[in-house]
């Protein structure tokens, strides 16, 4: 049996204010392709397929489309709710969908019910996936049973349940678990704190070694924890902190012996990232930089006087220049000092108006501006007079 492991569609997201659908679209065309080259068994999908509780209408409909193309192709999907989706909308309608081959696990009630499939076409060998949806410790810890909610404990009681009826399970039954959650290294205890990542619970790696394979959901970047635990990552980069991601997603091959081989599938994107770095001159005239032309991008400026016009001159010659950010080379004068104690030494309403035109965009008013501030200036001064 071959499994394509993918997670966090994200559909409806947007990236930079630019809309993503189109570029979700041919993720769907390349997702077909790959089911129908490889002769994939089951799609999983471990948590986040839309990026919100509440998607658009256009957002539904496209995922309603990827589910028809799916059927049509007489492939199996097992489905499991992330934090961005609604797990009881996305869970609507389960019961029915099971009948055309879409299993949802969204549900604490269903963490141990698997859906069960024959290994070979005769029978031989079972696969029983579980589907663990995004588990918020508050929500879930009294219905689990857990005292003390802490992404550790929830998640240790939902493995529970699947180890529990996996056990009646015939033996060797290959076992995939789809998850949606922060995994790390490190061996679990009874007394151990939860564990964090940024600041974000995170569950130990060795939960998940009862398991044939564990299909994780969550973090972007498509990464292998351990031979049998790994992440798939999104299917598109959804930020420029993915610029350097390979994305696509794990086929997963399961033999009569177990896991057998686990090979990346890639999706190249239609347009790529690229990280962008110098004085404004240098990126709009050195060859150098032509790779990026018709790339999104993020430009960091290291000039030491913030250029005028900056993000209309750098677009013209990189078009998709969606975010510009300042890094200047060399700090200026003062720059050490608080805004506070800059603007303590300004010798009238003047200085202290250019004062803070150089703080926020740091680049010191011209003449012109100078005569446009001066002027307002002026005019205040003239109706406070006159009240």
């Amino acid at each position: 049996m071959k499994l394509l492991h993918t997670s966090d569609w994200h559909l409806g997201r947007s990236f930079h204010g630019v809309g993503t659908l189109n570029a979700q679209r041919r993720f769907a065309d390349q997702l077909l392709d790959t089911v129908l080259t490889e002769k994939v068994d089951v799609v999983l999908v471990a948590g986040d397929v839309y990026d919100r509780a509440l998607p658009s209408v256009d957002v539904v409909n496209l995922f309603d489309d990827i589910l028809a193309r799916l059927n049509k192709a007489g492939v199996q999907v097992v489905i499991t709710s992330g934090n961005h989706d609604s797990a009881t909308r996305l869970g609507f309608g389960g019961r029915l969908l099971e009948s055309a081959g879409v299993h949802l696990r969204t549900r604490i009630a269903d963490l141990a019910v698997p859906i069960l499939f024959p290994l070979e076409p005769q029978g031989e060998g079972m696969v029983a996936i579980y589907g663990i949806p995004f588990l918020e410790p508050r929500l879930v810890a009294e219905e689990l049973g857990v005292e003390t909610g802490t992404h550790f404990s929830v998640t240790e009681a939902a493995v529970h349940r699947i180890a529990e009826d996996l056990a009646t399970r015939p033996a060797g039954t290959a076992s995939i678990v789809l998850a949606h959650t922060f995994a790390s290294g490190g061996i679990t205890s009874a007394s151990e704190r939860d564990l964090a990542i940024g600041g974000v619970g995170a569950v130990p790696l060795d939960l998940f070694e009862p398991f044939s394979y564990t299909a994780l959901g969550h973090l972007h970047g498509r990464q292998k924890l351990s031979a049998t635990v790994r992440y798939s990552g999104s299917p598109l980069p959804y930020s420029f902190s993915e610029a350097a991601h390979v994305k696509g997603g794990w086929l997963v091959e399961i033999t009569a012996d177990g896991l057998g081989e686990v090979r990346q599938v890639d999706w190249a994107p239609e347009k790529s990232l690229s990280l962008v770095k110098g004085k404004l001159e240098d990126l709009l005239n050195n060859p150098d930089w032509e790779f990026a032309q018709d790339n999104y991008c993020q430009i960091t400026l290291t000039d030491n006087d913030r250029p005028e016009l900056a993000m209309d001159r750098l677009r013209i010659r990189f078009p998709h220049t969606l975010v510009l950010m300042f890094e200047p080379e060399t700090a200026r004068e003062g720059d050490a000092q608080s805004y506070g104690a800059r603007i303590a030494k300004a010798a009238d309403d003047l200085e202290l108006c250019c004062g803070f035109l150089d703080h926020v965009r740091h680049r010191a008013a011209n003449n012109d501006e100078q005569q446009l501030l001066r002027a307002a200036l002026t005019a205040v001064r003239e109706q406070e007079s006159a009240q």
